[in-house]
């Protein structure tokens, strides 16, 4: 046997031994750590220990009411049990710092059905697949926010249109880099607006606060010529209004969009020369996080949240057996007080979270905005 073999079969006796699969009410694959004490399955001091303390904090730290007592006694309930699930998350993602987010209050359903949002459409007619980029001269250490073509950490509310953050992010990198022009574009006009297309064709279509796709959404801007400035057509956090897409306020369009295949080398390359890309991942682990870099021992690759890729670092800071862990930088739509002030660095490698698996680019066309 190789060593190759032997390794494998001792990473997967580990794994086996650490983690079972459980199945919730809707159907959705949720990991459980195994601990030998059972301490992480119990309602120990370990765990509960000042609860209640914690979440009078969490709740004034973050604005939290509720309607009744009987509301406040169920998602006490909730934050208990959360505070169990980070810690199982951070027995399956040591890298990582993982405890009490804003969504701690949120059981895993709801949490996904107001934050999360990514649908998984058919691809455009017209996403093209990226060239080959060559790789041998790229930076170790790569960062969009450092050359200026990252606006700043946007909040989708309780609303599933984290698709239109991850798409007019990389439109504003792109027309950035068209036009040495850096402007905040409109997520309501997708959430609004971008609703034309043959369900047949594409099994579904971009629906607000429902779920969206980014390279559907590109294809949306392509066809009505481009998107307004946030400013002109602000976020509201719903879809109950109609579409008001003027297009004499156009502040940037699209010439074109690419879809960048599975490989971490040819992502980065197209990253360092095409500006900020669309990207699609499994946010299980998101809901807890608080810092360090992701790299779970195993997590799902089905993709159900629109993030923006602005960068990537060869080290990351966390504990000192990961610290040279090579991780992506990602610009999350949650607001900046959730994970490093809004945004969540996860390890390169081994497409942890299905990260490399739905990555697209966007060029703008170059003229400048309104």
């Amino acid at each position: 046997m190789d060593r190759f073999s032997l390794l494998f079969l001792l990473l997967s006796s580990v794994v086996a031994s650490a983690v079972v699969f459980d199945v919730n009410s809707d159907g959705d694959p949720l990991i459980r750590q195994v601990v030998s004490d059972g301490g992480v399955e119990e309602d120990s001091d370990d765990h509960l220990l000042n609860a209640e303390h914690h979440f009078t904090l969490f709740k004034s730290k973050y604005g939290k009411t509720y309607a009744s007592q009987e509301e406040h006694d169920y998602r006490l309930g909730v934050f208990k049990a959360n505070l169990r699930r980070a810690k199982r998350h951070q027995l399956l993602d040591p890298s990582a710092v993982h405890g009490v987010t804003k969504f701690s209050d949120l059981t895993p359903s709801e949490f996904r059905r107001q934050y999360l949002g990514l649908k998984p459409l058919k691809l455009p007619a017209d996403a093209q697949k990226a060239p080959i980029l060559p790789t041998d001269n790229l930076p170790d250490d790569f960062d969009w926010r450092d050359h200026g073509a990252v606006t700043g950490v946007k909040d989708q509310g309780s609303c599933g249109s984290c698709w239109s953050f991850s798409a007019t992010g990389a439109l504003e990198g792109a027309h950035y880099l068209a036009t040495g022009e850096l402007v905040s574009l409109s997520e309501q006009q997708l959430v609004d607006c971008d609703h034309e297309c043959d369900p047949q064709q594409y099994g579904a279509c971009d629906s607000g606060c429902n779920g969206g796709l980014m390279t559907s959404a590109f294809e949306y801007t392509l066809k009505v010529g481009g998107l307004e400035r946030e400013k002109d057509y602000p976020y509201i956090g719903n879809d109950r209004g109609p579409c008001k897409f003027d297009k004499t306020k156009i502040a940037a369009s699209v010439s074109n969009f690419s879809v960048i295949s599975v490989d971490e080398d040819q992502i980065a390359a197209n990253l360092v020369k095409h500006g900020p890309l669309a990207v699609g991942i499994n946010a299980v682990f998101m809901q807890t996080y608080m810092g360090g870099v992701s790299c779970p021992y195993i997590c799902f690759r089905t993709l159900d949240h629109g993030v923006l890729l602005v960068g990537y670092g060869a080290a990351g800071y966390s504990p000192i057996r990961f610290k040279d862990k090579p991780f992506w930088i990602i610009k999350n739509s949650w607001g900046a007080n959730w994970g490093e002030d809004g945004y969540y660095k996860i390890c390169r490698g081994r497409n942890v979270c299905g990260v490399d698996s739905m990555v697209s680019s966007v060029a703008a066309l170059h003229t400048k905005s309104q």
